[in-house]
C-alpha cells in the first residue's frame, strides 16, 4: 500500500492499443496515477473528461496523466475514442496494480455490498515517490486539488 514519502508500487499493463506501459517508463517526470471504477460510467467520464481539458496545465507541471481500471484495453479504446480523451488508460484486469496501490474495496450502493475499485489518485514524483494520496474521490473539483498540489 502507497505511503507518502515511499516509492510508488510499480506496475507494468496494457495501454488501449496493448503496448505495456511501466510506472519506470516516466521517471524524470511527475506521474498522476489515477483509479476509477469503469469506462463510459458518469462520474468515470467526467473525470476523465476533467483530466483531458486540464492535460496542457498537466504538461505544463511537467506531469503525465495515467488512468487505471479494471476495465479491458478494447473497452479502453472505446472509452477514448467516444470521449476525444487525451490520457494514458490501463487496463488492470487481473488487479495487480489496483490491488498494490489499495484501492480494491468493498462497497455499497443501493443496499447491496460488493468490491469494487475505490476512485483514488495518487502523485507520483520524478523519482517515484508519493508525493500525495487523494482516496474517495468526488469529482468536482479534484482537478484543482491535483493542480494546486503540482505547485507546492
Amino acid at each position: 500500500m502507497p505511503e507518502i514519502g515511499k516509492k510508488a508500487p510499480n506496475f507494468k499493463l496494457e495501454d488501449k492499443d496493448g503496448k505495456l506501459v511501466s510506472l519506470k517508463d516516466f521517471k524524470g517526470q511527475n506521474v498522476i496515477v489515477y483509479f476509477y471504477p469503469k469506462d463510459l460510467t458518469p462520474g468515470c467520464t467526467k473525470q476523465a473528461i476533467a483530466f483531458t481539458e486540464h492535460a496542457e496545465e498537466f504538461a505544463k507541471r511537467e506531469a503525465i496523466i495515467i488512468g487505471i481500471s479494471p476495465d479491458s484495453s478494447a473497452s479502453h479504446q472505446k472509452f477514448t475514442d467516444k470521449h476525444n480523451l487525451n490520457l494514458i488508460l490501463l487496463a488492470d484486469e487481473e488487479k495487480q496494480a489496483i490491488e498494490s496501490y489499495g484501492v480494491w474495496k468493498e462497497k455499497k450502493m443501493y443496499g447491496r455490498t460488493f468490491m469494487g475499485v475505490e476512485r483514488s489518485t495518487f502523485l507520483v514524483d520524478r523519482t517515484g515517490t508519493v508525493q500525495a494520496i487523494w482516496r474517495k474521490v468526488k469529482v468536482a473539483k479534484h482537478i484543482e486539488e491535483v493542480l494546486d498540489e503540482l505547485d507546492k
